[in-house]
């Protein structure tokens, strides 16, 4: 008994001397005892370094050719859109993305006009022996060239895991956008219809002048991002009047559209 008291009295005056000592000392580091000690926590600070991200991008794309006052059709184009963007990298996980991304959308949609005469109402088609309906339908094609003025601001969740939402305009410069008229009209309609300057044969929306070939959209989305990988979506609403060849002082087409894409960045 005598020989294990002082034994009991020198272990604990030695265990005292070990957690006397501070946490951050050398002889310490690597003492297991540090692995419970919730004040040794190291902790990664992220150092800010300016660099540009280069991502190629590929999605599907509905473009709406919206008219509030009806006074021109509304037409839902679908599609897809693939291009590259850059992303320039700023402090406090903002970054600012530009690029250029080319769109391919394809419509359909009918106009309906009254009969000029009550004859209208039951001419038949010399060709098809049919009566007339006086409609007109239109099959669209649009080719746009798209570049994005983006704001990102992007979130860590978990390890490569991160969540990104962004704002900002984009600017949409039409290449093409050809519509192949399908008439079905009495010849009094569309006489009269082709001295009013309206289209019933197939032409070129931009290069006819109807529609201005510049667009300005503001967007608003985000999505979530793994490593170089990259799943967004986003809604685009038109800021100006796409009607350039005004038949009626009212006359509006508005072009907004929604997007989902995946994108890949190509360097680390």
């Amino acid at each position: 008994m005598r020989k294990i008291i002082p034994t009991v009295l020198a272990t604990l005056f030695a265990l005292s001397q070990v957690f006397a000592q501070s946490p951050t000392s050398p002889d310490l580091q690597s003492h297991s005892i540090d692995f419970f000690n919730p004040a040794h926590k190291e902790v990664k600070e992220e150092v800010y370094k300016f660099r540009v991200e280069y991502r190629v991008e590929a999605g599907y794309v509905q473009n709406h050719h919206r008219s509030e006052k009806a006074t021109y059709e509304n037409v839902f184009m679908h599609g897809f859109r693939t291009g590259a963007t850059f992303d320039f990298i700023l402090p406090l996980r903002f970054s600012i993305q530009t690029g250029l991304l080319y769109t391919f959308t394809y419509g359909k949609a009918q106009q309906r006009w009254a009969p000029m005469t009550v004859e209208d109402y039951t001419t038949p088609n010399p060709t098809t022996g049919l009566v007339y309906t006086n409609i007109i339908g239109h099959r669209l094609y649009e080719h746009q060239l798209t570049i994005p003025v983006r704001a990102y601001y992007n979130i860590h969740l978990w390890k490569d895991l991160n969540m990104f939402f962004y704002t900002g305009p984009q600017f949409q410069i039409g290449v093409a956008l050809r519509d192949e008229l399908q008439p079905s009209l009495s010849p009094k309609t569309q006489e009269w219809l082709e001295a009013a300057g309206v289209a019933t044969r197939p032409y070129d929306r931009y290069a006819d002048k109807e529609l201005h070939r510049f667009t300005a959209q503001w967007g608003v989305g985000g999505g979530m991002e793994w490593d170089r990988y990259r799943l967004q979506a986003g809604y685009d609403f038109g800021l100006n009047n796409q009607v350039r060849h005004k038949r009626t002082s009212d006359q509006q087409m508005w072009e907004w559209h929604w997007f989902v894409s995946f994108c890949y960045r190509l360097n680390k």
